[in-house]
């Protein structure tokens, strides 16, 4: 069965409860086989909003990629995500990111696997890292591991976070 690598994130409301219960509505569309601890992360790129809280998941699916896509979106609608007129990279209750996809390399309008910037965001490597370390990205070849720790000696010291 396909495994997909999910980024979860939440800055607005009850952030811990908003992506355990985000885990369980994962359950609805295949087997959650792994699911990180939750990091305390400052916001990027738009900084005046809320701390988030950030964690990754990764899912056994028999959904496709764009189906899948669309079932993300689903559960974040489900959350009281509203994107529309929304400040891009702005306040959420729930961000559902679909990071990885097996080895899938896909462009269309709607969706980009691998996600085309995951390897330059700390907040995403770091809790992917704790449970897919090995999972190689299919453009870069490298693994989650190797991309987290290139970005923290080029970049960053860490999350610019904390455990939570």
């Amino acid at each position: 069965m396909p495994l997909a690598a999910i980024a979860l994130g939440a800055n607005l409301g009850e952030r811990e409860v908003v992506l355990r219960s985000a885990v369980e509505a994962l359950r609805t569309l295949g087997q959650v086989v792994a699911v990180s601890s939750f990091w305390d992360t400052a916001p990027v790129g738009y900084t005046d909003q809320p701390r988030f809280l950030n964690g990754a998941a990764l899912l056994e699916t028999e959904l496709l990629p764009l189906a899948l896509l669309e079932a993300l979106l689903s559960i974040e609608r489900q959350h009281g995500r509203d994107r529309t007129g929304a400040v891009p990279k702005g306040p959420r209750t729930l961000d559902l990111d679909l990071l990885l996809y097996d080895t899938v390399v896909l462009q269309t309008e709607a969706l980009l696997l691998p996600h085309p910037e995951m390897h330059r965001r700390a907040f995403v490597l770091q809790p992917l890292a704790e449970i897919a370390p090995a999972w190689v990205h299919p453009v870069l070849q490298c693994t989650v591991a190797d991309l987290l720790a290139t970005l923290q000696r080029l970049h960053e010291p860490g999350v610019n976070g904390r455990l939570y």
